[in-house]
Formats: structure tokens, C-alpha cells, sequence
């Protein structure tokens, strides 16, 4: 259902959908095109679809500035995945419960942020559990792990294990813990989408969106001095949209039991896991959208909040995320 910070839903000619992610950027009038070209490139990351969109008049300087854009996000993809075993996630989960394992001063920012995130919603957002997120992976799984492993990782608080050194730069699982596995997915692409942004402006671009799945940040204004329209796909069909956002330099964040999921036996089992159950959160809303200044934050927040009443998830987004709005989709 649209909020009041919803307009009304665009039509079908007024949208450019985007990959398989959650939003579209709405397209310009084509006059306004003609004069300020708008350059688009789409790609694979983090296991969704990424698109840089850039408006300049020098051709060059846009396609200068998406490929600057797209350095930034692989390379928070090769660092913070946990897909890899040579990326700093992948380092820690195989080595870090033995003396610690380095990590970049920009993977120690990040699990920080994760750890004040987890301690902000008294774990209810959990960089730790890996081991839960590869047990329910959706790409895998037909029918619910067994009950019995699901439980022994239930509600275990496996962020408090997690030693980190900022200025040392190391990480370390303590126990050795086979069931603690670091996974930044619900954190690392707001921090790319950031700072892809901020290679955007190095490059003198002012009116750009960075999109990575659910996530996304319009830089400035559209070329015509109005608000970017950002569209929100609708939680109920596939292909429509709920309503849409005017967004001026700020991030959007969209978590919803739609985007990765399976149905077994007439339930939904989705990628959004609970913590305190090590299985997919129970919500009665399909989705939750954190608008905010921090693509990281509005990104954590989104997984935090998603399942709580709007009164509650605004007063947990707004403790990391002074600004944040939140819009829920029932």
C-alpha cells in the first residue's frame, strides 16, 4: 500500500525497469534528453543486478565516471564478498578464530558499522550468520533445511564473538566456532553504492543514480533541477509498481520477501533471516523502504527493520540513521 510519501504510480511509458532489482529510475522527457544525455550501464554484482546511470553533456566525462563507479563497486565485491576465499570475509570465516586475520582499513569500516548495527538492534541484525545464510541459501534449496540444524544456530548472538581491531586492522571469531561465518550482505552493497558515489563526484558528475539490487543513491537532481523519480516495485505483482519517490541526494534502501525465495507446502520461506530463529523472519508486511544520507546505513537499516511496526523500525533506524523515513509495504 503507498504512504504518504508515495506520488502516484507511474505508467508503464514513464519507467525504465532495472535488471531484477527493486526499484526503477524513471525516465526523463525525451527534449530533456536530447540536451543532456543520460549514459546507462548494467552488470552483474554481489549476486544482483548493479546499473550507474549518469547525466553530462561530455559523453566522455560520463563514461570516464561510470567506469571510476564500477572499479569502486568490484572491488567492495572482490573485498567484502563471502563467496571468496581470498576476499577479507572469506580470509576471516577460514582463519580468523586461530590469531585474527588482516583486513583493509575499508572491510574494518564496514564490519564496525555491522557490529554497532547489531548491537543498536540488539541482534536483530547480525553480521555473524553466515552459517544460517548458507543453510537457507535460495539459489540451492526446494524445501526448509532440517529442523534440527536450524535450531542449533538459533539464537546464538554470534555478533558478540566477533573481535575487531579498527586501527590494528585485524579481525578475529572467537572459540573457534564453526557456526560463525561473517556475511556483509545486508551492509556491503550500501557501502559500494557510497562509495561509487563519491568517485562519481571526484569526477565532477552532479546528477547520477547508483543502483545495486535493492539499494540505491540519486545524486543531486535531475538535469531539470527536479527531484529524481525513483519507482518502488509493488511487493504483490511482479513488474508494478507500489508508487514512487522524488529523491534528491539520498539513499534508498528496499528489503522484502520477494526478491529471493521459495514456496514449500504453501509457505514462503524467504533470504531475510531472523537472528533470534536462524530462519526466515516472520512479518506481516512484504517489504520495508529506509530512505536516509547513507546508502551503508539505509542498507542495514532496511534488514533490521524489515518485520517491525513503523513506529518501532523508525525508532530503530533513526538511532544509526538520524534522518532516515521509512515507508512499509503490507
Amino acid at each position: 500500500m503507498p504512504t504518504d510519501l508515495f506520488r502516484r504510480p507511474p505508467t508503464r511509458r514513464e519507467f525504465l525497469t532495472l535488471g531484477t532489482g527493486v526499484f526503477v529510475a524513471l525516465a526523463m522527457p525525451w527534449s530533456l534528453r536530447r540536451r543532456v544525455p543520460l549514459m546507462r550501464r548494467s552488470f552483474p554484482l554481489m549476486g544482483t543486478v548493479a546499473e550507474v546511470q549518469v547525466a553530462h553533456r561530455d559523453p566522455r566525462v560520463a563514461a570516464d565516471a561510470i567506469d571510476a563507479a564500477l572499479r569502486t563497486l568490484q572491488h567492495v565485491e572482490r573485498t567484502m564478498t563471502r563467496f571468496r576465499v581470498d576476499s577479507d570475509i572469506g580470509r576471516a570465516n577460514v582463519g580468523a578464530s586461530v590469531d585474527g586475520v588482516a583486513v583493509s582499513a575499508e572491510t574494518a569500516l564496514v564490519v564496525h558499522a555491522a557490529l554497532d548495527w547489531a548491537s543498536a538492534s540488539d541482534g536483530r541484525f547480525d553480521p555473524a550468520i553466515g552459517a544460517a545464510s548458507e543453510l537457507w541459501s535460495m539459489l540451492d534449496r526446494h524445501e526448509p533445511p532440517p529442523v534440527r540444524e536450524v535450531a542449533r544456530l538459533a539464537g546464538r548472538q554470534l555478533w558478540r564473538q566477533v573481535d575487531l581491531d579498527v586501527r590494528g586492522g585485524t579481525a578475529r571469531l572467537r572459540h573457534g566456532d564453526p557456526s560463525l561465518h561473517l556475511d556483509l550482505g545486508a551492509i556491503a552493497k550500501g557501502y559500494g553504492i557510497d562509495q561509487a558515489t563519491a568517485a562519481l563526484r571526484a569526477r565532477g558528475i552532479a546528477h547520477a543514480i547508483v543502483t545495486v539490487g535493492g539499494d540505491l543513491f540519486a545524486l543531486g537532481t535531475a538535469p531539470d533541477g527536479d527531484p529524481w523519480q525513483v519507482g518502488i516495485r509493488d511487493p504483490h505483482r511482479p513488474g508494478a509498481l507500489a508508487g514512487q519517490l522524488a529523491v534528491t541526494d539520498r539513499a534508498v534502501a528496499t528489503s522484502g520477501d520477494y526478491e529471493r525465495f521459495f514456496e514449500w507446502r504453501g509457505t514462503r520461506y524467504h533470504h531475510l533471516l531472523d537472528p533470534e530463529t536462524a530462519a526466515p523472519r516472520r512479518s506481516s508486511t512484504h517489504s520495508m523502504t529506509v530512505l536516509g544520507s547513507s546508502a551503508m546505513h539505509a542498507d542495514a537499516a532496511a534488514t533490521a527493520t524489515f518485520g517491525l511496526p513503523r513506529e518501532a523500525a523508525e525508532r530503530l533506524a533513526r538511532r544509526m540513521l538520524p534522518d532516515a523515513e521509512m515507508i512499509p509495504l503490507a
